[in-house]
């Protein structure tokens, strides 16, 4: 879901909708198919939405077709959706259970795609290409190269191990306001493990060799770097530069870029798969904090220094409890109780050390670490402010870890620690990924440490936990004076899915339910329902609803 201006723009199962909140209310507006006319999508999936100024585009990977798609719509200013164009990009499936392949750089769309190499291949019909899709072509028609071989990269380390590169990794980025959509991309070869990061100037790649994890040989000398990190530039930002590098990051939350201190910190396990599909549940092993000063990045032929790294606590077997954050001056992860292992000579280790979760503080600019113990599963690390939350499973029940992080720089100002816990009984989360957690900071508050949280959680009915599309409700919490308490929920009217004709895209990958904070209003989004709250009381309170259902189809189309 997006926001601009009084409308709201939701993107479900293959369809656009426009729903309106002028004047304190809620009506519908407008609904269009979020796919090419004429098109069999029955192969398609339609994932990702961006919006810019009038345009509204949509993101989908189409199997039948081949490659990424992307289609624009314009908006006019009373919401109504009008199909522009549709354009598809030379790739691979780009899937990622934790990332996305889509960013926004002001009117620019910046687009990640993979695109294997095999023996057999013709390198120049490999290379990054883009058609306007016009309902007629063949499978190989009408695609026109977006790069050029000298738009080809590759780093002076990967050139003496050339066995280890099967893929080109390609960044697209497109004027989204030219009448016919233009588009350049560039490329960088490596291995097909990958995770990618973009801060506000560059996108970051890092490509790891999944056979060349052992770092030393038998008489213990360091071996050639197992992976290359990637710095590709938007626009203007000049030509890619890499390093080389060792280990893997979990996901994108590993990598923060910090412009002012001119470096890049990631942090890195000695062994992972990327964040293609669902690669990132396999990383394990030595941890570190690695950071690199940007002016490092040139060709590749030299590597980070073994003095970049600071070790931390490993983690000793695959588990789905990895998560990690930068956080102010922190960087945070946290992993089984069980599991975390390695030196930490230098960890505070509170009272309450006790726990199935281990979360670890790390000063990102040095400083002893804090090591505390957690009571639930970790399924989310969110910031409230200049504090965190950890949110996760325990039992039946959802725990909510409420996490001070003082300021590195003021003396006396302590260590990291637990302000609050809060448990809501018979709960879940219906929905992992981050942009399921929302909070609004009190106006006034310092470091906006109080302030009202929202998440999607499903309950259980009848004794069993129906699938995220029927059980959505929003929670809500509020946080004042660094404590918790329950401000209610906003639930769906619908306990169990209708028919809504659905043709493409059936299934809810990333949930059903975003709480929605605009101004002083609050929403609850929950399938093809919007609800309003008044949040001005003690509890939330129902004070509208929107039921924007698609009615059924008439045609067999």
């Amino acid at each position: 879901v997006k926001r601009r201006g009084d409308l709201l723009i939701v993107l479900r199962r293959g369809r656009l909708f426009t729903d309106s909140i002028a004047g304190g209310g809620m009506r519908p507006v407008s609904m269009v198919n979020a796919y090419p006319p004429d098109a069999d999508v029955s192969s398609d999936w339609y994932d990702e939405m961006l919006v810019s100024g009038p345009y509204v585009v949509v993101i989908g990977y189409s199997y039948r077709r081949g490659g990424t798609e992307v289609n624009r719509f314009k908006l006019s200013p009373e919401g109504r959706l009008t199909y522009l164009d549709t354009y598809q990009i030379r790739s691979s499936d780009y899937y990622s259970d934790r990332n996305y392949a889509s960013r926004l750089v002001g009117t620019r769309l910046v687009l990640y795609a993979p695109l294997p190499l095999y023996s057999n291949d013709d390198l120049l019909d490999v290379l990054p290409a883009m058609r306007k899709w016009t309902g007629q072509q063949a499978f190989d028609d009408g695609f026109q190269r977006t790069a050029q071989a000298g738009d080809i990269y590759v780093a002076a380390g990967m050139k003496r191990r050339p066995e280890g590169i099967s893929t080109l990794h390609t960044l697209t980025t497109c004027d989204l306001t030219a009448a016919r959509m233009q588009c350049d991309s560039i490329g960088v070869l490596g291995p097909e493990s990958r995770t990618f990061y973009a801060s506000t100037r560059a996108m970051y790649l890092w490509v790891t060799d999944a056979d060349m994890y052992a770092q030393n040989d038998d008489r213990g000398r360091r071996g050639p770097p197992s992976a290359t990190v990637y710095r590709l530039p938007f626009q203007g930002g000049g030509p890619p530069g890499a390093i080389g590098v060792r280990g893997a990051p979990f996901d994108q939350f590993s990598f923060r870029e910090d412009a002012a201190a001119g470096v890049l910190n990631v942090l890195v396990f000695s062994q992972g798969g990327g964040d293609a599909m669902w690669q990132a549940r396999f990383t394990t092993g030595a941890a570190a904090l690695l950071t690199i000063p940007l002016r490092r990045f040139g060709d590749g032929s030299t590597e980070a220094p073994a003095s970049a790294y600071r070790g931390l606590p490993g983690i000793s077997e695959d588990t789905d409890q990895i998560r990690n954050r930068f956080a102010g001056d922190y960087l945070l992860y946290t992993a089984s109780a069980d599991y975390v292992t390695g030196p930490c000579t230098v960890c505070e280790t509170p009272s309450n050390f006790s726990g199935v979760t281990r979360l670890v503080a790390v000063p990102v600019r040095g400083g002893p670490l804090t090591m505390i113990g957690l009571p639930q599963e970790a399924s989310r690390i969110e910031l409230m402010g200049a504090d965190a939350v950890i949110i996760g499973s325990q039992g039946p029940d959802l725990v909510f870890s409420a996490i001070t992080l003082p300021p590195v720089s003021v003396p006396g100002a302590g260590r990291p620690a637990i302000a609050d816990t809060y448990v809501s009984s018979g709960a879940a989360e219906s929905e992992a990924r981050s942009h399921g957690f929302f909070y609004r900071p009190d106006p006034g508050s310092p470091g906006g440490i109080s302030g009202l949280l929202g998440l999607p959680v499903e309950r259980e009915r009848d004794g069993q936990s129906a699938y995220i599309d029927n059980a959505a409700a929003v929670m809500f919490l509020r946080r004042a004076e660094r404590r918790f308490s329950d401000f209610g929920e906003l639930a769906s009217g619908a306990p169990t899915a209708g028919d809504d004709a659905c043709v493409v895209s059936c299934v809810d990958w990333y949930g059903n339910a975003r709480p929605i904070f605009i101004g002083s209003r609050v929403f609850a989004l929950m399938g093809y329902e919007l609800v309003e709250g008044d949040a001005t009381g003690n509890r939330i309170r129902e004070v509208g609803r929107l039921d924007f259902t698609p009615p059924p189809r008439t045609d067999e189309k």
